[in-house]
């Protein structure tokens, strides 16, 4: 490799790219220019291809010429029939190799810097199994929308504070504050994260899952463009009053569906013999004890006061929900 080669930089590490795509034509382009901008290349880029109906995988075809030319590997693969975004993601996670893995969607921009900041977070800090970061939210044509995810999902300071010193585990419990996009992890994560349950979207669960057994981390800067358009698989856009307030039918199918999730991690914890230590497996159960109680409350007012008074009192509320406003719901019967 010569002195001039973009790779040099984290030479120790190989940067594996996974894509995955499905009738990405009009935004597919722009990515993938992105990937070949990098200020330090990918060595490897695994392609899933959903069975797309469009001109995208001959355009993949031209892509892989042109990455070759550049001393990249990739790896093309499409699927005889349409898996779903999901299982795709996760089949093309199998193929991803050793090193560092980038997870990338079709309709998005990489900034140059992207790979070489990750990769040197990566290189300082042996221990650090995923790192993410924030995104610049754009529209279909690219302009900026003035917004940054970490800012859409209000993600306070306390909660970024948290993740910096250790605390990653605790903060995702509560909430994923993690976007696919912007994410990275060592290639062992995913002997201890594969197959994903059913109900967990990919990036929660890889976060969730290095935070229980290693250790995660964020880059507070925005190292993509994250498009927003009216085919996101998984937008980012702010919360209504209602969905804030956590009210009705929603709100009770929201901790229903958490609950399931939860249920299916501590079997997966099991089944997989993973090494989470007994405080993150407390808190897992806690949590769930949490939310099938609230889920229970009892519709007269002072029969469930008692509940929510202990629970606040034990700091559950803050720790498993959304505090002050979840305790204001179930004080008020929102059902």
């Amino acid at each position: 490799m010569s002195a001039a080669d973009p790779r040099d930089g984290a030479a120790a590490l190989v940067a594996t790219v996974v894509l995955c795509t499905y009738n990405g034509l009009r935004y597919l382009p722009a990515q993938l220019d992105s990937l070949l901008a990098q200020q330090r290349l990918p060595d490897r880029i695994v392609v899933a291809d959903d069975a797309s109906t469009d001109a995208t995988w001959a355009l993949l075809g031209e892509f892989a010429a042109r990455a070759g030319e550049r001393g990249i590997e990739v790896d093309l693969h499409r699927n005889p029939a349409n898996l779903g975004y999901l299982r795709n993601f996760e089949a093309a996670l199998r193929r991803a190799g050793d090193g560092v893995v980038f997870l990338c969607d079709q309709d998005d921009v990489w900034h140059p810097n992207k790979l070489q900041d990750f990769l040197e977070s990566f290189r300082r800090r042996p221990a650090l199994t995923v790192l993410h970061g924030d995104s610049r939210l754009v529209d279909g044509e690219g302009r900026e929308l003035g917004q940054r995810m970490f800012q859409t999902l209000e993600i306070a300071d306390w909660e970024l504070a948290a993740v910096h010193g250790g605390g990653g585990f605790d903060v995702l419990l509560r909430r994923n504050i993690v976007t696919g996009a912007t994410m990275a992890m060592r290639r062992h994560l995913l002997d201890r994260a594969l197959p994903i349950p059913d109900g967990w979207v990919h990036d929660e669960w890889l976060a969730l899952i290095a935070a229980a057994t290693g250790e995660i981390d964020c880059i507070e800067a925005p190292t993509v463009d994250y498009r927003q358009h009216g085919g996101n698989q998984i937008g980012a856009r702010r919360r209504t009053l209602l969905e804030r307030l956590g009210g009705g039918r929603q709100r009770r199918e929201h901790m229903q569906a958490m609950v399931a999730k939860l249920d299916a991690l501590r079997r997966h914890i099991d089944d997989a013999r993973l090494e989470v230590g007994t405080d993150k497996r407390a808190a897992i159960d806690e949590r769930c004890a949490h939310l099938r109680l609230r889920l229970a409350m009892p519709a007269g007012f002072g029969q469930r006061l008692p509940l929510i008074r202990e629970e606040w009192r034990q700091g559950r509320y803050h720790r498993y929900s959304a505090g002050l406003r979840s305790l204001v719901c179930d004080l008020l019967g929102l059902r």
